[in-house]
């Protein structure tokens, strides 16, 4: 089945290259002294409706060159740092000498206040929601401050949310393949003067995996330029402990060619603690109370590179390759524990202490080919292979000592495990673009093939000597295949718009524990229908509806029936008989005069999996577990308004009400279901400042307010987030300076309780959430160009986690 796939989209790829005609047009640019302006900006524009045909940008003395520009009359204009030539009228029938395009640059010399930022624009589409920030006072910010104040986002925990669940981030329909708070390190160091839009899109279309919740994706600038540029960056972050990285990045682009590479070293000190309890129940009583404090600090040395580059044969034909690494060595984790033992009257027991030692090295390696030929009319086809090769080798060794009321050492505990885990993954792909009359069809193959191996080793240690535990060790194997078919169709009239389509996936999977001698196969065909209505009374009023259903796949560490302990009474499981879960999403969306935004949404997550605790009250231990609940619900309704209240100064406001619900089998509670629940508000302000006359220097202050989050068997106690920066641009956008101080009121952590039935647990986590970071980056080159930087999107890869 897998070569008729694959032979299948091979056929069908294009392999034929057509050449176009052109003409060579060059000439220069000067300012009103007639001296050459080195780094502007030349456009070539139709005159009908005067939009972008080519470009070209100066070298260093002024001139420029344009190749294969097509015989007809054009608009011919040139900028440079604000500044803009008068349309010039060309007719291009022959390779052509302009002559000097004059920028009168007397506009830089004026005494009333200039301020370069507008408001930034919302615009409801069909299937997302469109936040237009380019050249606004937003845009001035980093790419992470434009996220955060998007219409929809919730920041919790360092973590994108809409409606409550994980936004996966994209940079121009790439997905950023990192965790979390890589994710949050990469866009603080994005500028986001290269961003024109970032689209919300909450129910994502047929064309993505039925796999995956909302995407935010970001729109950079279109390269227009030839030419070099590069730049050294780096960040100071003072913490608990010190911390920075460093990085570079070039670009080069020619009439065909583009080149893009990077490389980051981001060596991290990082402190971690953790307060919990454990009331241990027993006949409705508590018998047992166990506090602990627990800390931990974490070393690592990452390096992530990337390299992308295009080939263009002709307008019609394209090549893309990408590749990317992530190298995380001799990374550790120093965990030190202690814990009191209270009886029912508060009366100590006895105590213990665990330090445990972990070391891990991890490699991601991905390759990505794409082929692109558009058609003589509107649509193209798109063929892409891809590959990542995954490993981690983690080690650990804990020891526990336990002690009477008094002090004096009881006995021993200590364990020590070896892990591993390797994952290849293959895709290809096949996308179509094509019109039929006013109809755009979008439709497509791919192909999935995952194969993991995972082993661990768990050694019980006493008196030095090491002995292996069969009971605890294992060797798990997991294979997963996917097969996959889309369609959609869009249509356009008078004051409606209806977007369909349907998605089918072919998945069978099997996984194999050793240790256990179980065989968990699973195969499953579904159907992911999705559907977009949009109607515009006028240019006040505007309704929409749309309905998508989607999936959930196990994580592949979720599934290795394997235990990381913090302790022996303290540990995490994986489960190999997680389930799929499906989901179905039911939006209604109203605008007004596009300014005011109300969301109304509901969602049934159907057997949603859920990290769950579960404390053992007669073997005294605490276990985290994956688990699929019996059922789960989330609604809501959103109000999101944008302002700019003067010329240098725009607030942006975002509102939700929120309820969340799970069901779940209450594994130590005689099975019985048990509903959690919550209903919830988040409000957020952005303050976004423009605090010169140039737009050179900005500033930022936001506050947000969450009243509680739902976390499996948890619910979080209210948090208050608020963050204060400045950012300076130096030497004609050479350079950038900022500042920011993140969590100023010390409140961006809260309480995380379980309490039901015979179940009585909380802690409190409190990583490094409050500190000042200071960037640095400086440019070289051509720097105003825009790079092909990208991420390579694939849902497979996402799997992987953070691990």
């Amino acid at each position: 089945m897998r070569l008729f796939y694959c032979l299948l989209i091979s056929i069908i790829a294009p392999t034929f290259i057509i050449t176009a005609q052109g003409y060579t047009v060059s000439g220069s640019v000067k300012d009103r002294n007639n001296v050459g302006v080195a780094y502007a900006n030349v456009l070539l524009l139709k005159p009908s409706d005067s939009t972008f045909v080519t470009g070209a940008s100066t070298d260093d003395k002024g001139f420029f060159v344009m190749y294969d520009v097509p015989s007809d009359i054009y608009y011919v204009t040139a900028s440079y740092v604000g500044n803009t030539s008068r349309l010039i009228p060309v007719d291009i029938y022959q390779t052509t000498e302009i002559g000097s395009v004059i920028i009168d640059n007397d506009a830089q010399l004026l005494d009333e206040v200039v301020v370069y930022s507008k408001l930034p624009v919302v615009n409801r589409k069909i299937d997302r929601l469109v936040f237009n920030v380019e050249n606004t006072v937003v845009s001035q910010g980093s790419s992470w401050d434009i996220l955060k104040q998007t219409p929809g986002v919730i920041l919790n925990r360092n973590e994108l949310k809409i409606r409550n669940q994980s936004a996966t981030v994209y940079i121009n329909d790439r997905k950023v393949q990192l965790s979390a708070d890589e994710v949050k390190d990469l866009l603080e160091n994005y500028s986001g003067e290269n961003i024109t839009t970032v689209e919300v899109i909450t129910s994502p279309p047929s064309k993505y995996d039925a796999e995956g919740g909302p995407i935010l994706n970001i729109i950079t600038n279109k390269n227009i330029s030839l030419g070099y540029k590069g730049n050294f960056n780096g960040t100071y972050t003072q913490g608990v402990f010190s911390k920075y990285s460093l990085g570079t990045s070039h670009f080069y682009k020619t009439k065909n060619l583009n080149i893009y590479a990077n490389y980051t070293f981001n060596p991290k000190k990082e402190y971690k603690k953790d307060d919990s309890h454990i009331d241990f129940i027993n006949n409705s009583a508590i018998f047992s109370r166990w506090e602990t404090d627990f800390n931990r600090t974490t070393r690592s040395r990452s390096h992530n590179a990337n390299l992308n580059l295009d080939y263009d044969f002709d307008d019609r034909n394209e090549l893309n390759i990408s590749a990317s690494g992530l190298f995380s060595p001799d990374k550790t984790y120093e965990n030190d524990q202690f814990t009191e033992i209270r009886n029912t009257v508060n009366v100590l027991d006895s105590t213990f202490t665990t330090i445990s030692s972990l070391g891990e090295d991890k490699n991601n390696l991905s390759a990505d080919i794409s082929y692109k030929h558009s058609f003589k009319g509107k649509g193209a086809i798109k063929l892409n292979g891809h590959y990542t090769k995954f490993n981690l080798d983690r080690t650990q060794n804990a020891s526990s000592d336990y002690f009477d009321p008094q002090g004096a050492f009881m006995r021993n505990y200590s364990f020590f495990t070896v892990a591993d885990q390797n994952i290849d993954i293959y895709t290809t792909q096949l996308d179509i673009e094509s019109v039929i009359g006013s109809i755009n069809i979008e439709t497509g193959l791919k192909a999935a093939f995952i194969n993991s191996e995972s082993g661990l080793d768990y050694y019980n240690v006493a008196n030095g000597s090491q002995t292996f535990n069969i009971n605890l060790s294992d060797n798990f194997l997991y294979d997963e295949k996917v097969y996959a078919g889309y369609f959609s169709l869009t249509k356009d009239w008078e004051n409606w718009s209806l977007k369909t389509g349907l998605r089918a996936e072919q998945t069978k999977s099997s996984g194999n524990s050793v240790a256990l001698s179980t065989i968990n196969d699973l195969e499953y065909f579904e159907l992911f229908p999705t559907f977009y209505l949009l109607y515009s009374t006028n240019e006040d009023h505007s309704f929409s509806f749309d309905y998508s259903r989607k999936l959930k796949r196990p994580r592949y560490q979720d599934l290795n029936p394997f235990r990381y302990f913090l302790n022996e009474n303290d540990f995490t499981i994986g489960n190999p008989d997680l389930r799929p879960n499906f989901s179905n999403n039911f939006n209604f969306n109203y605008t007004f005069k596009g300014e005011y935004f109300f969301d109304l949404y509901y969602r049934d997550n159907g057997n949603y999996m859920s990290t769950l605790s579960f404390q053992d009250n007669q073997n005294l231990t605490l276990r985290q577990v994956k688990q699929n609940v019996l059922e789960s619900v989330s609604y809501g309704l959103d109000f999101t308004y944008g302002k700019s209240v003067c010329k240098n100064w725009f607030l942006y406001s975002y509102m939700s009400l929120f309820s969340e619900e799970e069901t779940f089998l209450a594994l130590e509670s005689g099975n019985q279901a048990v509903t959690n629940s919550l209903d919830g508000f988040y409000g957020y302000l952005g303050n976004y400042l423009s605090l010169s006359q140039d737009g050179t220097f900005t500033g930022e202050l936001s506050l947000g307010y969450l009243t509680g989050n739902l976390y499996g068997s948890y619910i979080q106690d209210p948090t208050t987030t608020m963050t204060i920066g400045l950012r300076k641009s130096l030497w004609k956008n050479r350079a950038v300076v900022s500042v920011a101080v993140e969590d100023v009121l010390g409140k961006a952590n809260g309480n995380l309780v379980s309490r039901y039935l015979n179940q009585d647990n909380a802690y409190f986590a409190k990583p490094e959430t409050q500190f000042v970071r200071f960037g640095f980056t400086y440019n070289f080159g051509n720097f105003r160009l825009q790079d092909n930087e990208r991420d390579i999107d694939k849902i497979e890869r996402d799997r992987l986690g953070a691990q």
